[in-house]
């Protein structure tokens, strides 16, 4: 697929998601016993709960984070031009966030909440047999609007790339529209992220409806697209699909990913590592080195194989942001396949 094309272009793309600080502290398994708290897995939690845990804990690391903007500093860390819109608000985790994701070299303009809750955030307890306990508090980033969607940025980019999760709230709905729009109108490419099965499954007939007259470039995993067409026959319902948009994308963990374009089918087994410790964020960066192999004109195998590559440099550690330079693990690791950057 050829990307459309406009004489002014300013950035490779531009993410839309949640705006939310991932907080990391290590804490004793009796931090979770004494307040009650599940370990393993993810809990969304109310401001006060949130707030409180904050408070009980001496954070080791406070990074911007976030699905969309995940996938946006995967691709800033392979020499990509970013920009990001997401709602925070102006309190210490709001400037964390705004400082953090402005050190990736993404420009990040979207005005801060100055009332209302505050700044979303994740907070991961790991405890000392290294299993993580998440609890995220949503807060300023579910007020994202139409007013924040900047059409400058949105007509100056390649691509817009969006998380479904925005999708639970009714004012995102409505600003996810209105970029899609904008984008279209000004010949650009709209990129969506199915994100989440359950989410997919709650919003399944306003996805499809997204899907079939606003996307350009579609993101999931498996249990994503066979929620999407509520049954199990994935072979099927990769050629349900294949009408709808230009591009698909499907991960599905040990077995690789499919891409549908067109008539085409293209399967890319896995990327082999050793140690796989933590998959947050794998398909959040399967979407950005796709997404960079795409903006260089490299063919959908290839595309795939760095999706592949970025995904694989998350899962060997903690975290969904690389701690290494994608560009430079990408290229070192594409030689094995005959290819370059």
């Amino acid at each position: 697929m050829a990307l459309k094309t406009t004489n002014t272009t300013f950035y490779d793309v531009v993410g839309i998601g949640n705006a939310i600080v991932d907080v990391m502290a290590k804490v004793g398994d009796g931090f979770l016993s004494e307040r009650n708290l599940p370990k393993g897995g993810m809990v969304l939690l109310e401001a006060l709960p949130a707030g409180k845990i904050y408070q009980d804990i001496v954070p080791q690391r406070e990074v911007s984070g976030g699905s969309a903007a995940n996938t946006i500093a995967g691709m800033a860390s392979l020499g990509l031009a970013c920009a990001f819109i997401g709602k925070v608000h102006d309190d210490a985790l709001g400037q964390a966030f705004s400082r953090d994701i402005g050190a990736t070299g993404i420009d990040f303009f979207t005005p801060p909440l100055t009332q209302g809750p505050s700044t979303g955030r994740s907070i991961v307890l790991v405890t000392p047999d290294a299993e993580r306990s998440m609890f995220t508090y949503t807060g300023a980033s579910t007020y994202l609007s139409v007013d924040d969607i900047d059409e400058e940025i949105i007509k100056t980019s390649r691509i817009t790339y969006v998380e479904g999760y925005l999708w639970e709230q009714e004012n995102a709905k409505k600003a996810i529209l209105k970029a899609a729009e904008i984008a279209h109108k000004n010949d650009r490419d709209f990129a969506f992220s199915l994100s989440d099965k359950s989410c997919v499954e709650r919003h399944r007939e306003e996805f499809l409806d997204l899907i079939k007259n606003h996307v350009d470039i579609l993101f999931g995993n498996e249990n994503e697209l066979n929620a999407l067409f509520n049954n199990d026959d994935f072979e099927n319902n990769l050629n349900l699909i294949k009408p709808m948009v230009d591009i698909a994308a499907i991960t599905r963990n040990i077995k690789g990913s499919v891409i549908v374009s067109g008539r085409v089918k293209t399967f890319v087994e896995c990327e082999q590592i050793e140690n796989v410790v933590d998959t947050t964020g794998a398909g959040d960066l399967y979407a950005a080195g796709f997404l960079y192999g795409l903006l260089n004109g490299r063919s959908i195998g290839t595309c795939a194989i760095i999706g592949s590559l970025a995904a694989a440099e998350i899962i060997s550690h903690y975290g969904a942001r690389p701690e290494t330079s994608l560009r430079g693990y990408v290229r070192t690791n594409l030689v094995k396949y005959g290819k370059t950057l």
